[in-house]
């Protein structure tokens, strides 16, 4: 057998070892103790099980690989501690970071369809349900059993390093992350950050994202005097501050959701973004909601609405006692709003795009709080890495995978891309309609088994190619660099 065939048939060998920890049901076993850990960063009475997720589950499994490992505090929030953990082989080796988060949001027990509950994996047809399972426990420790297989299969030696950041505060915007990462920079030196969260364009298509949009979020708040009026002795010469508002808002966006206020628009969608989207459709899943072809932005897909634009929504709106109503005109009104941004938005003036766009239109009244962002990131689509792993996964799955410049959501992908400055790739093993957040949230196991495969794909062409890919990027980078001049 020549060499190339020999590599082919150790590659299989990889992904086949990896796809029977599905069929023997120990992806399952790892998946169902996982999720029995209640991590709901959310709820500061469960910092115990938070901390037991890393001591007790993931420590554990990564030192079974090889990995030493560390437990560090949170700089900025005591409950939702990290782990970093590292498999160096040889320093000169290139080095891969990967991610994960343990933390999940609240299980919402009362909520879950009979039969279900958050805390434990129950199993019907396709669907693994559970807390976390799609979000992120399910994605985590697909990539570690896939990890695990090529490490067999290369009979215990990767030909590079790997590196682990863990957190478990991700579903309260990752706080201290950045921190960390700026204070152990050193520690968590690579080469490129290869890692999974949120879901692929649907259940059968593998996907590449490289970065996210961005979100701010932030209050509108009309406050108009102490106490509630009565609204048939007051009405109709108080101004009610449910109607400033609502009319404030409307101005943001016009009757189809289109965003109006120039700040707040993105550039013009380029050309390379609308190829990589071209063939990409939204909501083809199950139980996916119906698209209003309508809604958003004029004269771009439905995929380029929720990919390459900006969208502004209204979360939540309070005026009065809307589960007790009186009669009577309140005081206040407030909405909690968000505007997901990509890449070219002058995200750090949106507060002050905003009043200055309510002050133009008389709604000096409005008093703007922002109250959380995360930066919109994108890795060059033509960076040697997407090639690479678009490649690997074609190989694996003879499946032509989504390529998306960045996800509609948001992931803390700026930590990674600008804090230690990596490429970044992301590999999704849910799919859009598994209620991510909601009750009865749920893994395809179809998917799962499939993303076994893709990962450990991954795992082993980097053994492969990572150091070619690295002295490529050298290169390109070299090349394009601006020359000094000489003075004779």
């Amino acid at each position: 057998m020549n060499a190339s065939l020999l590599t082919e048939s150790r590659r299989a060998d990889a992904i086949e070892r990896a796809r029977q920890t599905y069929d023997s049901g120990r992806l399952l076993d790892d998946l169902t103790r996982r999720i029995g850990f209640r991590t709901e960063s959310q709820d500061p009475s469960q910092a115990d099980a938070l901390h037991a997720y890393l001591a007790d589950e993931i420590a554990p499994a990564l030192a079974r690989l090889g990995f030493t490992y560390r437990i560090l505090a949170n700089p900025t929030a005591e409950r939702a501690p990290f782990l970093i953990a590292e498999r160096i082989e040889e320093p000169t080796l290139p080095t891969v970071l990967t991610y994960g988060h343990g933390d999940v949001v609240r299980g919402y027990d009362e909520q879950w369809r009979a039969g279900l509950a958050p805390w434990r994996v129950t199993v019907e047809g396709d669907r693994w349900y559970g807390r976390g399972s799609a979000d992120n426990k399910g994605q985590h420790s697909i990539n570690f059993a896939a990890l695990g297989a090529v490490l067999d299969a290369r009979g215990g030696r990767l030909g590079y390093n790997v590196k682990v950041i863990f957190e478990m505060g991700e579903e309260i915007g990752s706080p201290g992350l950045n921190e960390i990462c700026a204070q152990e920079c050193e520690a968590l030196a690579a080469d490129v950050f290869i890692a999974s969260d949120g879901p692929r364009v649907s259940g059968e298509r593998p996907t590449v994202f490289l970065g996210s949009r961005g979100g701010v979020n932030f209050d509108l708040t009309v406050d108009l005097r102490e106490g509630a009026h009565h609204s048939g002795n007051w009405g109709g010469v108080l101004r009610n501050p449910a109607i400033v508002l609502a009319h404030a808002i409307a101005s943001l966006v016009d009757k189809r959701g289109a965003i109006v206020v120039d700040g707040l628009r993105p550039p013009p969608v380029s050309d390379a973004v609308r190829r990589a989207l071209a063939d990409i459709e939204l909501g083809g899943d199950a139980n996916a909601p119906e698209i209003d072809p309508e809604w958003g932005e004029p004269g771009l897909t439905p995929t380029e609405r929720v990919i390459a634009w900006n969208t502004l929504e209204v979360l939540a709106f309070k005026a009065g006692n809307p589960d007790a109503p009186v009669n009577a005109i309140p005081p206040v009104a407030r909405a909690t709003c968000q505007l997901r941004y990509v890449v070219g938005t002058d995200s750090a003036h949106i507060a002050e795009h905003l009043a200055a766009h309510f002050a133009r239109h008389g709604f000096a009244e409005v008093q703007v709080c922002v109250t959380r962002t995360a930066a919109a990131t994108r890795l060059d689509p033509e960076d040697p890495w997407v090639d690479w792993a678009l490649r690997s996964i074609t190989s694996t799955t003879e499946k032509k995978p989504a390529l998306l410049p960045n996800l509609g959501g948001t992931v803390p992908n700026d930590v990674f891309a600008e804090t230690l400055g990596l490429p970044t790739l992301w590999i999704p093993h849910s799919y859009p309609a598994c209620s991510q957040h909601a009750p009865n949230e749920h893994l395809l196991g179809s998917v799962a088994r499939e993303a076994l495969s893709v990962m450990a794909g991954i795992w082993w062409d980097l053994g492969e190619d990572a150091r070619r890919i690295v002295e490529l990027r050298m290169t390109s980078k070299e090349a394009s660099a601006p020359h000094a001049s000489v003075i004779e």
